[in-house]
């Protein structure tokens, strides 16, 4: 799960990690007077999305006074707004934070990741922070500076006094820096986070050091440790998302027009790649699980023809933990309930396969079998372009 910024912001504070006051969050349908500025400002005004590059895209202001903060809030609610990272997708946005501005002398960059590769996390940071840390990475690897953490203890004091020198932090913020650094790691850990980032971490011209950003990805599968994070709305999840996740069915929207149902993530994404290389693009990765039954088929293609993209339906299942015949009983009984007016394509194999392709033949539905995913994916790409 992405947070937005002001949640980062919040966890952040929890653990000690110097963020700037904020002044408010107020969402679509709220009143700007919500917004409680005190101070002489200026303040920052900035739409909350789970994409970088908003400062770019029109989605942070400075406003010097407080009637200006509360016009430019109100105007940013609901804006589209398109950045280097959503792909061309436009984002929505639905809230808008308010904080203090703040007069910057440095910025630097510093995020804790997963390494998946040795199974732990690591420190990557930066002297040079920012909007253009990705161009750096890209053209000045040299630039980036990389400590791998033990799980079990956490960042270390020395690696901490080492990653400040490496970042050239000045001596009156080198005990502040290694704090924070500590605690990141802390964050990371408590959180089962895979991400968290701030950029960019500034020294301001009075000398304090700042995290002006927040950005935290919490891995999925751990929420049941975190209720009250599963209790927060995923930002990024569409309607058809939210509602698969709610009934216990991986889905994920895609762009394509192939509506596919498949059980087993592995044997999922090979069926998208397969689809992609007969020339045609996935609506959807759906991983409807083992031991799926009626009931669970049923909903994973309502869930499926909810998306208007959808022209066709692959369903390509390995009977393995199910029966292929038990497979096909649903699949047969789900298609009467679902009433499905694209073309269904139906590829089974495993235990069996032959009584449940005689299940299928015996139906009357209107659909095609096939005997491979390669036959399958072709077939369906076929029928989705008629």
């Amino acid at each position: 799960m992405k947070l937005l910024e002001y949640e980062g912001k919040e966890i952040f504070e929890r653990y000690g990690i110097p963020v700037l006051r904020r002044h408010g969050v107020i969402k679509i349908g709220d009143s700007t007077d919500k917004l409680d500025l005190q101070g002489q400002g200026p303040w920052i005004v900035k739409a909350q999305v789970l994409a970088g590059g908003r400062g770019k895209a029109g989605g942070v202001k400075l406003a010097k006074t407080a009637a200006e903060a509360r016009d430019l809030a109100g105007k940013m609610l609901g804006m589209k707004m398109v950045t280097h990272q959503t792909q061309g997708r436009a984002l929505t946005v639905e809230e808008v934070l308010v904080e203090d501005a703040c007069p910057i002398a440095r910025e630097i960059y510093i995020s804790v990741v997963l390494d998946r590769k040795n199974a732990r996390p690591a420190i990557i940071a930066s002297a040079e922070g920012g909007m253009s840390i990705e161009e750096l990475a890209h053209n000045h690897p040299e630039k980036i500076v990389r400590v791998a953490v033990d799980p079990e203890a956490g960042l270390l004091d020395y690696q901490a006094r080492q990653l400040a020198f490496d970042l050239k932090i000045p001596q009156k913020n080198f005990r502040d820096f290694t704090c924070l650094a500590v605690n990141m790691v802390r964050v990371f850990m408590d959180m089962d986070a895979n991400l968290v980032e701030i950029n960019p971490l500034i020294i301001s011209v009075d000398g304090k050091l700042i995290a002006l950003d927040a950005k935290i990805v919490t891995d999925d599968n751990a929420l049941f440790r975190h209720k009250d994070q599963a209790a927060k709305p995923d930002h990024e999840a569409s309607e058809i998302e939210k509602e698969a996740k709610e009934i216990g069915i991986n889905y994920i929207g895609l762009d394509g027009n192939i509506g596919c149902m498949v059980n087993g993530a592995g044997l999922a994404m090979a069926t998208l790649d397969t689809v992609k290389m007969a020339g045609g693009d996935a609506a959807n990765f759906l991983d409807v699980g083992g031991g799926a039954n009626v009931d669970q088929v049923t909903k994973a293609l309502q869930i499926i023809l909810k998306d208007p993209k959808v022209k066709a339906v692959l369903v390509n299942i390995f009977g393995g933990i199910m029966k292929c015949d038990n497979i096909a009983s649903g699949v047969v009984e789900a298609s009467k309930k679902v009433h499905i007016k694209v073309p269904l394509i139906v590829r089974l194999e495993g235990t069996n396969v032959k009584e449940g392709k005689a299940i299928l033949a015996r139906s009357g539905l209107k659909l095609e079998q096939a005997d491979s995913l390669w036959e399958a994916a072709q077939k369906a790409v076929a029928a989705a372009k008629r």
